[in-house]
């Protein structure tokens, strides 16, 4: 906590304020990038640093954070750095949600809600003009009254606007095709796109339900330890086929439509909550 206090301590007086005395527990501390979740007596924080290149990184998180509907953010910046506190989200994320399932012990209804709960909370930020652009199963959070809200908005955008000079992508194994071409081929900066979010929604649908990527590297000669590079090459190539595990066909069906469709031919985040909705009549 010393070292927390040197680097950041405005950070941690405003997360004080919200929630009194605190006790810190470090969530992640990767490539410039640490959080921790913040506790008292009064509420819980997530407190994010960010520095050297990650400094403007977490800084345009913040600008994101600040202008969602339903979000709050309080941020500033210290000698090596960006930091911001905002109220920690209660609930389990849609990875958890699916563990049952993935168990072999029932949940289907849990996770069926899930999954169409994690589809509108996309559709709801498309609708108001933003791409998130790095969906993954540990970026939604659903609350005890079947709310998610959605998390890591490092990489999202307004539409209309590229807040960054370069983009490299995000989890590779979630990148659709047409992206991963476009940060092989540029120009830069590349835009993050909705299709491409329903993309990563259904690969990470598909995830939750199995417990590994959509797509199957070993079929592909892609084995462990193949750079991220050559991945990527083979992914904007479709490459790479799907894996043939389908554990629930009746929704996987679904989301292998989503994988296997050209862009245009994708639904949108709304129409996939539908499609994935009839499932369980």
């Amino acid at each position: 906590m010393g070292e927390f206090l040197a680097e950041a301590g405005e950070a941690l007086k405003t997360a004080e304020a919200v929630c009194g005395p605190l006790k810190l527990a470090q969530i992640s501390n990767r490539r410039g990038s640490a959080v921790w979740k913040a506790t008292g007596r009064h509420g819980a924080a997530s407190i994010k640093l960010g520095t050297g290149e990650a400094a403007e990184v977490t800084a345009r998180e913040a600008s994101v954070l600040g202008q969602l509907p339903g979000y709050t953010v309080t941020s500033g910046r210290f000698a090596d750095g960006v930091w911001y506190v905002t109220p920690w989200l209660a609930g389990p994320s849609t990875w958890q949600v699916f563990r049952s399932l993935r168990k072999g012990e029932g949940g289907k209804e849990e996770a069926l809600a899930a999954a169409v709960g994690l589809c509108r909370a996309v559709a709801d930020l498309h609708a108001d003009g933003w791409v998130h652009g790095d969906l993954q199963p540990a970026h939604g959070i659903h609350g005890d009254d079947g709310t998610v809200r959605l998390l890591d908005f490092a990489w999202t955008r307004r539409i209309g606007s590229t807040p960054w000079p370069r983009f490299d992508g995000t989890m590779i194994h979630l990148t659709a095709p047409e992206l991963a071409a476009r940060i092989i081929n540029g120009p830069q900066p590349v835009e993050t796109t909705r299709t491409a979010d329903v993309y990563a929604l259904a690969g990470t649908l598909w995830t939750c339900v199995t417990g590994t990527w959509p797509l199957d590297y070993a079929t592909a000669g892609l084995g462990a330890g193949t750079p991220v590079e050559e991945i990527r090459k083979a992914i904007a190539h479709r490459a790479v086929p799907l894996s043939t595990a389908m554990p629930w066909p009746a929704l996987q069906a679904r989301l292998r439509h989503v994988l296997l469709a050209a862009p245009d031919d994708r639904p949108t985040a709304a129409e996939l909550a539908e499609l994935i909705e009839v499932v369980g009549r």
